[in-house]
């Protein structure tokens, strides 16, 4: 099965994933629409029918008492306020004479409303409220006063009733809720669209990133993906291609170390080959010089496959450790007293610059003597005849500070990065000499680091170079 067939095999779950997202921005765009519709409708509704309610009190009120003004009295009011209220104008009561039919059809005269004469016997009534009843004083507090002439000539209480519509009151509503349902479909659809705009730009860049995945797995560990936002996807992406450069990376060091390996255990492993077949062959007779070469060469073997074994424990977290107090400036002597003659001979200064009252710090005092033997083993090798390399330790505010310093050639610049990485050499032309397994700063780091520390190194070429070591 191909890259690209493999791809197409597993992209429906990618096409799923945006159907699922298009359906619940759907589903969540409908039910909001719903909701504001019903919402939307039942204010429009609740508004509407208090203004008509008003607009029929105020007319209910305006005609009753208009029929009290004309006549004197409310002798015939439930007839004159049985007539037809669809007329645009308030009906005229002076062409009316009282108990007259006037012509037109009649609506519900109460229209959600009561009237009572001034002592609160019920004249017109309604549903709950029958004629000649009389108003209790809390119905009379809740009713409104009509006056004529500064005298309260009756009351008019509202039942609570919603009051009917009329057909232009019917047709406006019916086009309130029409308009209601286009502007939901209208959202709707809006919804659908953008949710299918969004659906895609969530799922290209995951599927953008499966496919560079599905690459990886076939071998192309550098893959890069475009980042086109910085929001959570864009993290990904980034994080993506940080991981794919990194572990390209790291694979090409491993085969490099694979290689600097090889190299350096085929070295020491020819010569001893080659002695040891002279010898058998009689081409070369034993002697105590030959065979000092042969255990130069296998002590050099023991001592890259000791520090691969370091290496190789400190990478799984199986670094064996003994902590304990440890006192910076003794253990600066101890070193130094162990590196003295070798400086001499190479004409190098040695120095301990460190005060006796320094606080301990907690770490492994073999494990650290190993750290400080490989970074003054590093400043020998590169501090020339007259140079001086000081062991220094300082106590502050983050913690305890070792130094060692050297007066030597310096590291350049774009090389400081790659210094604590396994076989790097500065300059490659340099042949490793026999003491050297080329994984002396790696495994200073190793150590360190399993300790909870942190080493950095500062360097200006011709003028030497600082690896400084903090503990907590």
């Amino acid at each position: 099965m191909t890259l690209s067939q493999e791809h197409e095999r597993r992209l429906p779950p990618i096409r799923s994933l945006a159907l699922k997202l298009v359906l619940a921005f759907l589903l969540i765009s409908l039910i909001v629409a719903v909701m504001g519709g019903f919402i939307a409708r039942w204010l429009t509704e609740q508004e509407f029918s208090r203004l008509v309610s008003e607009r029929a009190q105020s007319r209910f009120i305006t005609e009753a008492t208009a029929y009290y003004q004309v006549y004197g009295s409310w002798d015939g009011v439930e007839a004159f306020l049985s007539f037809d209220q669809g007329r645009v104008a308030p009906f005229d009561p002076r062409f009316l004479n009282p108990g007259d039919n006037a012509p037109g059809q009649p609506f519900q005269p109460p229209f959600g409303f009561v009237l009572a004469d001034g002592t609160g016997r019920v004249l017109v009534p309604s549903a709950i409220y029958r004629k000649g009843q009389i108003l209790s004083p809390g119905e009379l507090n809740q009713a409104f006063p009509m006056e004529v002439n500064g005298q309260v000539v009756g009351y008019a209480l509202s039942t609570g009733e919603p009051p009917q519509l009329d057909v232009r009151e019917q047709r406006y509503m019916q086009r309130t809720n029409l308009a209601l349902l286009y502007a939901a479909l209208g959202a709707t659809a809006i919804a659908l669209l953008l949710g299918l705009y969004l659906a895609r730009s969530l799922t290209r860049p995951l599927g953008e990133l499966t496919e560079a995945i599905h690459r990886m797995s076939e071998g192309q560990l550098d893959q890069h993906v475009a980042i086109k936002s910085q929001d959570e996807l864009g993290q990904l992406g980034e994080a993506f291609n940080q991981m794919s450069s990194r572990l390209s990376q790291a694979v090409q060091q491993r085969r490099q170390m694979t290689a600097d390996i090889a190299h350096d255990l085929r070295t020491p492993l020819t010569v001893i080959a080659g002695y040891v077949e002279a010898l058998r062959d009689r081409v070369l007779q034993p002697s105590p010089q030959r065979f000092e070469t042969i255990h130069t060469e296998v002590q050099h073997l023991l001592r890259l496959v000791e520090d691969l074994r370091t290496l190789s424990l400190a990478d799984a977290g199986e670094l064996s450790l003994q902590i304990g107090p440890l006192n910076p400036r003794l253990l600066l002597e101890r070193l130094a007293v162990a590196f003295a003659q070798k400086a001499k001979q190479q004409g190098v200064e040695l120095q301990v610059d460190a005060a006796a009252e320094l606080p301990a710090i907690n770490a492994d005092e073999e494990r650290m003597a190993e750290v400080l033997g490989n970074l003054i083993s590093n400043a020998l090798r590169h501090t020339p005849d007259g140079g001086k390399i000081i062991l220094a330790a300082e106590s502050r505010l983050e913690g305890v500070e070792l130094r060692v310093e050297d007066s030597g050639e310096g590291i350049p610049s774009d090389a400081l990065h790659f210094v604590f990485d396994r076989f790097y050499r500065v300059d490659p032309s340099r042949t490793q000499q026999e003491e050297e397994s080329g994984l002396g700063l790696a495994i200073a780091r190793s150590i360190v680091e399993a300790h909870g520390g942190k080493i950095e190194v500062e360097s200006q070429l011709g003028k030497g170079s600082t690896f400084r070591i903090w503990f907590k």
